[in-house]
């Protein structure tokens, strides 16, 4: 962007001044938008919505909103809904047409959870967790002494939280003699059975797991995963953290991975073979350029709260342009994460073959990146005067949501 932050492209001389009624500030938040690099090219629709710009659903124990397809219509697999609950509210016990995987990103919660075989599920989990419960199993969320905001994430791009199975709503739709019959009861001792559904509402912080987890049989296949067990793969300009099936089989139908990107960092060139990309960024701002093949291509910016979506196999990069790390994450439609990278493609095609494409010679060829490299350096700031000492990096993904 200039100076004045006017639409004028300095590179190739093209643009003019907007005079017209503008909000600059959403300007400032998308210079590539107002002024796209030369390479961008067509049309591609929108990919970027911001949950700041969702609908907030407030309610006695917390908030809830929501970006579906209907927010982003770019998004074909996946929906998302950023929810917060206080101390001792409930996410009340429900369920869904749909998968529904979870990371918490501030404070603690209980989560209970019963699966077809009568097999049931409790545990606490903490900023940085995840959870994920498969199309119909029965589950609460209840927040304990710090309260909690997390994340959702489901495998249906229309799903709206609105449009779960609420237990209370069941009963409330349901004729009181039917429900007295079932629970054996007189219909007196139901006299204050709920009306209309709870949905969030306030309660209690509980007691220790062990007071208050009641007989049963326990599942053999935990439902949450505790972050601080999942390494961190290591590259020169950031870490990615994989949670797929391999490391956490409850997750039959999602796959994610948490990216970190250092200032200065981009994740490389790359796309997905399998599935669309469901994008939420943490911290930071990033700068997404988008290849969609017949020429296509557009740029977009994206900070925390916002969601992105990358079509299905469609080139792209992701570069860090703050001050601090740039912290996302990926989720995919597919229980097992996969990706391509260019600079791997190239690396394994006979030298030749890729000179002659990009019309270079076969020893510059050779001397192009061989190894993985999911986050490479677009700019060291360690090989500049620049001081990087603000940067934070850690082996511990939950340190991020600390």
């Amino acid at each position: 962007m200039t100076k004045q932050n006017e639409p004028i492209r300095q590179a190739d001389q093209t643009g003019w001044l907007d005079q017209g009624p503008r909000n600059v500030q959403r300007d400032l938040e998308n210079p590539d938008i107002l002024v796209p690099p030369t390479t961008d090219h067509g049309t591609i629709a929108n990919l970027r919505f911001s949950f700041s710009d969702a609908h907030m659903r407030l309610e006695e124990g917390g908030w809830a909103r929501e970006v579906t397809n209907r927010e982003l219509p770019a998004s074909h697999d996946m929906a998302g809904v950023n929810m917060c609950l206080k101390p001792g509210a409930y996410r009340e016990l429900h369920w869904h047409k749909e998968a529904e995987w979870a990371i918490m990103l501030k404070g603690n919660a209980r989560v209970t959870a019963l699966n077809e075989n009568g097999e049931s599920f409790i545990d606490d989990i903490v900023a940085g967790d995840l959870w994920d419960f498969e199309a119909g199993i029965p589950h609460s969320i209840q927040a304990l002494d710090q309260g909690c905001e997390f994340l959702l994430v489901f495998s249906e791009p229309d799903f709206s939280e609105n449009n779960t199975f609420l237990l209370t709503d069941w009963l409330a739709h349901t004729p009181k003699d039917v429900v007295a019959a079932n629970f054996k009861l007189d219909e007196d001792s139901l006299a204050n059975l709920p009306t209309h559904e709870k949905y969030i509402f306030d309660g209690e912080v509980p007691g220790p797991i062990d007071q208050v987890k009641r007989a049963g049989t326990p599942m053999t296949t935990p439902l949450t995963l505790h972050m601080k067990d999942v390494p961190a793969k290591q590259f020169e300009a950031g870490k990615v953290w994989i949670v797929d099936q391999s490391v956490f089989p409850a997750a039959k139908t999602i796959s994610a991975a948490i990216v970190e990107v250092q200032p200065g960092g981009m994740r490389e060139l790359h796309w997905h073979p399998k599935s669309e990309e469901w994008d939420y960024f943490m911290q930071g701002k990033a700068k997404v350029g988008v290849f969609n093949s017949n020429s296509l291509a557009r740029t977009f910016n994206y900070q925390a709260g916002d969601v992105g979506v990358i079509p299905k196999e469609a080139g792209h990069y992701i570069k860090n342009i703050g001050d601090e790390p740039l912290i996302f994450i990926e989720l995919f439609k597919n229980p097992i994460y996969s990706d391509i990278s260019l600079n791997k493609w190239l690396a394994t095609t006979p030298s030749q073959i890729v000179a002659d494409h990009l019309n270079i010679s076969k020893q510059t060829v050779e001397n192009l990146p061989s190894e993985e490299a999911a986050v490479v350096w677009y700019h060291n700031p360690s090989q500049t005067k620049e001081s990087t000492e603000s940067a934070q990096s850690v082996d511990d993904a939950s340190e991020y949501f600390s």
